[in-house]
């Protein structure tokens, strides 16, 4: 039994598939099949069984694929931070993230990480999902994950930087431009511009709305919150949208960020494996990051174009 033949095996457990793994590793199938067979041999027990397309793993491969993950997981991380020791300020830093959160969390932060560890490889990565980020931390693909904080998720852990508030995007035209802050309450007759429907910030905002007896109505939906702020200040609907830092408002006519302080702010922040296991590459961008957002305000002032307000920010 050899690391090979776990890693390979946890492969085809993972893809269902021989062939898949085959083509992965740019060799053959029956390669592939042989570290199996060699690992069965070793165990005594079959740990795959065919289905109608590809393989799954038996009761046995379960167990057994459940703790070679995670020990090669442990393995994994170990030698990354072997490598760091010996490199110093070299290494890499495996972000998941996207375009908005770089833009509005960590432009400032990748700037300044940049100019103190010139030699350290940053990497953002796009994971379609928490669950896949999740499991990209746990099996060591990745080192850090930017998400709006949830419920605890085992071998993972969650770390607040920033609440955020959330206002109601509107054009400075609309009726409601010009308050200084609205109830919850008052968003019952508005139609809004609806976020990513199965989104964590979204699952956020009906909770906290719930919280307060406040239902809201939709009749547009969007993917990320730029496209949200946008059609609010073209004048095709409001949004209600957390307050981000580093805003760069976009389209060319005005807008206005009306506060909605009751609402139970959003909470976002780093998702790691274990904070005391990070390279020391990682550690330091993730706390760049954080000071970053600490020193940084996120709502504008009462009565204040977001355009204004957001450019005023250090």
């Amino acid at each position: 039994m050899t690391l090979d033949d776990l890693r390979v095996f946890v492969a085809v457990c993972r893809a269902g598939s021989l062939s898949a793994v085959a083509r992965e590793l740019g060799c053959t199938q029956s390669a592939v099949s042989q570290h199996v067979k060699r690992l069965e041999r070793e165990t005594g027990v079959a740990l795959l069984e065919r289905q109608a397309r590809g393989v799954a793993a038996t009761r046995a491969g379960r167990v057994l694929e459940a703790a070679a993950a995670e020990g090669l997981s442990g393995l994994d991380l170990a030698l990354r931070q072997l490598r760091d020791l010996v490199d110093g300020e070299a290494g890499h830093v495996r972000v998941a993230t996207g375009a908005t959160t770089v833009r509005h969390f960590m432009s400032d932060a990748v700037v300044e990480f940049r100019r103190r560890r010139p030699k350290v490889n940053l990497e953002f990565r796009t994971v379609s999902s928490g669950r896949g980020s999740f499991e990209a931390l746990t099996d060591g693909t990745l080192d850090l994950v930017w998400i709006t904080l949830g419920p605890p998720a085992r071998g993972v852990e969650q770390r607040a930087v920033v609440e955020l508030p959330w206002v109601l995007a509107v054009r400075e035209d609309d009726p409601l431009a010009g308050r200084e802050f609205l109830d919850a309450g008052e968003l019952h007759d508005l139609r809004l511009i609806r976020l990513p429907p199965n989104s964590a910030s979204a699952l956020h905002l009906d909770a906290a709305c719930e919280e307060l007896g406040v239902r809201l109505g939709y009749d547009t939906s969007i993917a990320d919150w730029d496209t949200a702020l946008l059609l609010a200040e073209l004048g095709v609907g409001r949004a209600v949208v957390p307050a981000l830092p580093g805003l760069a408002v976009p389209g060319a006519g005005p807008l206005r960020l009306v506060p909605l302080p009751r609402l139970r702010p959003l909470p976002v922040g780093w998702a790691v494996r274990r904070w005391d296991a990070l390279s020391p590459a990682a550690r330091a961008f993730a706390d760049t990051v954080m000071e970053k957002r600490r020193r940084a305000g996120v709502l504008p002032a009462p009565g204040l174009s977001a355009r204004t307000a957001l450019r005023s920010r250090p």
